[in-house]
C-alpha cells in the first residue's frame, strides 16, 4: 500500500530541525521525505496531516506484556513481597495460550501510547511471537529463565525457533535476575552466549537489597559479577540500574551495554531514582521502558518520559538536567539501539515505516512555543492520532484496525484472569 502523508510537521529524530513537508510510505518503507513537491503517485490513500507531527514510534525497551492479568491485582507492596508472595504464585497457573491473549491486550494499549516496538520479557516466548505476528506488533523477545522456571536449554531452543520466523519478531538471550538464578545456571548461559556470540540482557541493580544480596553471595555487585562470568562479552544490557556504582557504569561503558530506565515502576515500587544524568555523563546508551502492567499499571510512554526528566531533575537538584529532546531520543533512538532496530530509529528514506502522528489540535499541545517540549512535558495518550507499524495503520482517531474487534481482546483477557484467580483460591 502506498500512502501519502501531506503537510506534516516532521520530527525525524536524527538531530535535524523539525520541518514542514510530506512523507510517503510504500509497503513497509519510507520512500519519500521532503517539501519540494517531487513525490510520485498514484497513492492508495492520502492523509492530510494539517500540520500535525509525524515522528518515529516510541520503543518500549522493557516490559512484561502478558502481565496484564495482574494489573491492579497486587499493588502497594514492596518488590520482594510483591514478587514472591503475589506474582510468582499466580504466574505458576499460566498456560501458554494465556500469554497469547494477555500479550495482545498489552499490544493494543501500546498503540494508544504511540509505542511501535517492545522488548518483551516473559514466559512462553513462542506464544509471544505468535501474538506479535497475528497482531502486527514489532517485538523483541527476551528469554527469562530462573532457578525455578524455564532453562538455559530452553533459551537455545527458542533462539533457534523464533529468530528468522518473521521480520516483526526476534529473540535475545536473557535471564530474570541474579537473585532468581544459580551460579551454575549463569555459567551455562555465559557459555551459550559465547557460542552464539550473542548479547545478554537482565534486570540489574533495581533495588539496594538486590545489590547487597549479590555482594553477600558473590562478593561483587551484579554488574561486576556478570562481567567476571563473561555474560557481557558480546554486549547486552540491563533494566532499571537504579543502584549501579561507578565501577558498574565503567563496565557498561566499556562493553557498550544498554541501560533501560523504568521510572514509573521504580516510583510505584519505591525502588529509587535512577541516576540518568550520570549515565549520560558516562556515555551509556539510554532508553525507556514501562516495565510490566503489574508493577506500573499504565503502559503510557508519556508518563515515562515526564518522570524520566522530572526525577532526574530531583535526583540532581538541577532543573536543567535531562532536557526534553534527550528524553525523546531515549524514547525513540535509544530504544531502537538497545533493541537492534537500526532500521526503525528515525524517519528517513529507506527506513521502516514505524510512525506515529501527534495531534497538535489537542489543548495540551497549544500554543506551539516548542513542540518537542510540549510532547514530553504536557503530552498524554490523547495526543496520539495514529500509530503505524511496518507500514500498517493499526490505530487511528481512537479506533483499532486489528482484524478483530477490540472487545474480543478484552473478553478473552478477562476470561483468562477470572480462571486463574479461581484456580489460585482453590
Amino acid at each position: 500500500m502506498r500512502i501519502l502523508f501531506e503537510d506534516a510537521r516532521i520530527l525525524s529524530m536524527n538531530d535535524k530541525p523539525l520541518f514542514r513537508g510530506d512523507l510517503v510510505v510504500d509497503g513497509n518503507r519510507i520512500v519519500y521525505l521532503g517539501h519540494n513537491g517531487s513525490r510520485q503517485g498514484p497513492f492508495d490513500r492520502v492523509i492530510l496531516c494539517d500540520g500535525n507531527v509525524l515522528m518515529p514510534g516510541f520503543k518500549n525497551a522493557h516490559t512484561h506484556s502478558a502481565m496484564t492479568f495482574l494489573r491492579s491485582y497486587a499493588d502497594d507492596l514492596a518488590l520482594r513481597d510483591w514478587l514472591y508472595n503475589w506474582v510468582f504464585p499466580i504466574e505458576a497457573k499460566l498456560q501458554p495460550s494465556d500469554v497469547y491473549h494477555l500479550s495482545k491486550l498489552a499490544f493494543a494499549e501500546y498503540l494508544t501510547s504511540g509505542i511501535t516496538a517492545n522488548f518483551d520479557m516473559y514466559y512462553f516466548p513462542k506464544e509471544i511471537a505468535r501474538a506479535s505476528m497475528d497482531f502486527g506488533m514489532r517485538t523483541l523477545i527476551l528469554g527469562t529463565p530462573t532457578s525455578f522456571k524455564e532453562s538455559i536449554e530452553g533459551l537455545r531452543e527458542n533462539y533457534e525457533a523464533i529468530n528468522g520466523r518473521s521480520p516483526l519478531v526476534n529473540f535475545r538471550l536473557g535471564f530474570h535476575a541474579e537473585y532468581t538464578s544459580t551460579h551454575e545456571m549463569l555459567v551455562s548461559l555465559a557459555k551459550l552466549a559465547s557460542e552464539l556470540k550473542a548479547p545478554v540482557f537482565t534486570h540489574i541493580s533495581e533495588t539496594q537489597n538486590e545489590v547487597n544480596g549479590c555482594i553477600e553471595r558473590h562478593g561483587d555487585t551484579p554488574a561486576v559479577y556478570f562481567e567476571k562470568l563473561g555474560l557481557f562479552n558480546y554486549g547486552g544490557g540491563g533494566f532499571h540500574g537504579v543502584y549501579l556504582t561507578d565501577q558498574d557504569m565503567e563496565i557498561f561503558k566499556r562493553r557498550n551495554l544498554h541501560l533501560v530506565s523504568c521510572p514509573s515502576s521504580n516510583t510505584k515500587l519505591a525502588s529509587g531514582i535512577a541516576p540518568i544524568q550520570k549515565f549520560y555523563d558516562y556515555g551509556i546508551n539510554l532508553s525507556l521502558g514501562t516495565d510490566g502492567p503489574a508493577s506500573n499499571n499504565c503502559l503510557d510512554f508519556f508518563r515515562e518520559m515526564f518522570l524520566a526528566t522530572g526525577l532526574s531533575k530531583l535526583k540532581t537538584m538541577d532543573p536543567t538536567s535531562l532536557d526534553a529532546y534527550k528524553v525523546l531520543k531515549m524514547a525513540t533512538v535509544g530504544g531502537a539501539k538497545a533493541m537492534g532496530l537500526d532500521e526503525a530509529d528515525t524517519l528517513e528514506v529507506g527506513k521502516l515505516a514505524d510512525i506515529i502522528m501527534i495531534d497538535l489540535k489537542r489543548p495540551s499541545m497549544q500554543p506551539l512555543n516548542n513542540i518537542e517540549k510540549n510532547i514530553v512535558y504536557s503530552g498524554a495518550k490523547d495526543v496520539i492520532k495514529m500509530t503505524m507499524i511496518d507500514g500498517r495503520i493499526l490505530y487511528e482517531d481512537g479506533k483499532f484496525f486489528l482484524g478483530e474487534p477490540i472487545e474480543d481482546l478484552y473478553k478473552r483477557a478477562q476470561e483468562v484472569t477470572d480462571r486463574i484467580k479461581q484456580e489460585i483460591t482453590k
